[in-house]
């Protein structure tokens, strides 16, 4: 006889996912992710702030600037991806130091 796993259901899923999104191990990789992912706006010029050598990129090397472009390399610091690393870090935290904060509270 194969004994099969309780479902957990939605929300134990969800619950599941919460939890991990407010531990602060959770909160440190995206902190680092968050620095990682800042490393191309330092060493590709950003559209905002410059975009003449963007430009100048367009012209020089054309098949290189369409992939920059492509993964919103241009645009780093407004690209989706890089909102969506720093809006889950903003959650994590928030979970993670408000429940800690009510306890220490409470504790005082």
């Amino acid at each position: 006889m194969k004994e099969t796993a309780p479902e957990i259901g939605t929300v134990g899923l969800f619950r599941f996912a919460w939890r991990q999104l407010t531990s602060m191990r959770t909160a440190l990789v995206l902190l680092m992710m968050l620095g990682v992912a800042a490393i191309p706006g330092s060493f590709i010029p950003q559209r905002s702030q410059n975009p003449m050598a963007v430009s100048a990129m367009f012209t020089d090397s054309p098949a290189k600037a369409l992939w920059y472009e492509r993964f919103s390399l241009f645009d780093v610091y407004a690209s989706p991806w890089f909102s969506a690393i720093y809006i889950l870090l903003f959650v994590s935290l928030i979970g993670c130091v408000l429940p800690r904060a009510f306890e220490h509270y409470k504790a005082s």
